[in-house]
């Protein structure tokens, strides 16, 4: 059987749908950044899925080829991911999201990578699709994320209804004594159990997760 991130390690891909804290340790993606309107067609975003899942699947077939990875075993890739701001700079708070304006949006979009894949193997990925599907993957990068402490939960239902989770999120950290830690490298974290394609928007699963940090006690 194929290794299956979502079901080996439920904490992070199955949360259930009231808000917990979890610890997320250190993790390699594939990522692709960029701005925009992720609904738009032809757009930024959906062609940074593209790029993200000719990566992954390059790396996942590796084994048919020459180039054999250290350490290899057969895996499901693990889903879609994003993270997602508006208007962000350094220091600037941006924990606020307006869902009626998403051509604002800033985001990069990753899959995670096995632990694996070294950053060679990953740059022998590019290199391999660059190649064999004619297409500029230049924009791809490997990226190391150590995500920390956050509450997560699972949304069900259409985007545009998240804020409502978030909202119960937000009452939820307060609740426990700590404060959502949105900034420059920490970020509104969203992974996309569902294929949006195949799915009617209301049976969406979506999880998000949001930094947090302790509130100092005078």
């Amino acid at each position: 059987m194929a290794f299956d991130y979502k079901k080996e390690y439920k904490e992070f891909y199955l949360p259930k749908s009231t808000p917990q804290l979890v610890d997320v340790p250190a993790m390699n993606f594939i990522a692709v950044r960029g701005k925009g309107d992720p609904n738009e067609e032809n757009g930024e975003y959906k062609a940074s899925i593209a790029l993200l899942y000719g990566i992954a699947y390059t790396i996942k077939m590796s084994y048919k080829g020459t180039h054999k990875i250290d350490g290899y075993f057969d895996y499901v890739v693990p889903p879609l991911e994003g993270f997602w701001w508006q208007n962000g700079v350094a220091g600037e708070d941006v924990s606020h999201i307006d869902y009626a304006h998403k051509e604002n949006f800033e985001w990069i979009s990753l899959i995670r990578l096995p632990d694996f894949v070294t950053k060679a193997d990953f740059e022998w990925a590019v290199e391999e699709a660059t190649k064999k599907k004619k297409a500029d993957f230049s924009k791809v990068e490997f990226l190391t994320y150590c995500e920390g402490l956050c509450v997560q939960c699972m949304h069900l239902g259409s985007y545009d209804d998240e804020p409502k989770t978030v909202r119960i999120m937000h009452e939820f950290i307060e609740k426990i004594g700590f404060k959502t830690d949105i900034k420059e490298n920490r970020y509104h974290h969203e992974i996309y159990l569902s294929d949006a394609r195949k799915v009617s928007p209301d049976k969406l699963k979506t999880v998000i997760r949001l930094p947090v940090a302790g509130v100092a006690r005078i």
